[in-house]
């Protein structure tokens, strides 16, 4: 049984909330959520150290962007315990997720997770985000707390196809971050986000290559 169950009722809550069946994502998930904790207590994957915390903080922030991610494949850049790609491998159909984190213990918890949750749409690179040789490979890049936007293109334009997309999670929105954009990008939309269980602001920021120019 799971130790964590207790927290089901509130979870299949939070999923119904966002729009996710709550039947059988509900349990894969939970089962995620233990392991997180259980590894946690030895590796110190995340600050976050209560379960219930983890739930709303980890598990529906992540799946908060759900309905904006398409089928295809999506590289999470600097994903630490895999937030938010496997609780989006585990909730998109077609999803074909990359989990890029350069730290060797991050890893180890990843695979585990891969491998206890049979996970066959999740493969992990040891690897810093820049030195993934996959250029134009993914369909979508993804990060959730690692850098600027500036920062995150700058690390992983090159893994985006021609016609990819950069989603970026962030909390108030990031007026700065949007002047700052490289050129070359451009703003496709942003979301507002709500994340049950959570307050204050939270948005999901698109980022497109500008089109090419006509001769």
């Amino acid at each position: 049984m799971n130790p964590l169950s207790h927290l089901l009722p509130e979870l299949k809550s939070g999923l119904v909330a966002l729009g996710l069946p709550p039947q059988p994502l509900a349990g894969r998930l939970l089962d995620y959520l233990a392991l997180l904790e259980r590894w946690n207590g030895t590796y110190n994957l995340t600050a976050i150290r209560d379960p219930r915390e983890m739930l709303s903080k980890h598990l529906l922030d992540s799946l908060s962007m759900w309905k904006h991610v398409q089928p295809g494949k999506l590289a999470d850049l600097g994903t630490g315990p895999g937030l938010p790609g496997i609780p989006l491998a585990l909730a998109v159909p077609g999803l074909q997720v990359t989990l890029v984190e350069s730290i060797s213990k991050k890893c180890r918890f990843l695979r585990e997770a891969v491998r206890q949750l049979g996970l066959d749409n999740v493969r992990v690179l040891d690897a810093r985000a820049e030195a993934v040789d996959e250029p134009g490979a993914y369909d979508q890049i993804t990060a959730r707390a690692m850098d600027t936007l500036a920062g995150i293109l700058a690390v992983g334009d090159h893994l985006l196809s021609p016609g990819g997309r950069l989603l970026a999670m962030k909390g108030q929105y990031p007026e700065a971050e949007l002047a700052a954009l490289p050129p070359g990008w451009r703003l496709e939309s942003v979301q507002p986000l709500a994340v049950p269980g959570l307050e204050g602001d939270r948005h999901l920021v698109t980022i497109t290559r500008d089109p090419p120019q006509a001769a």
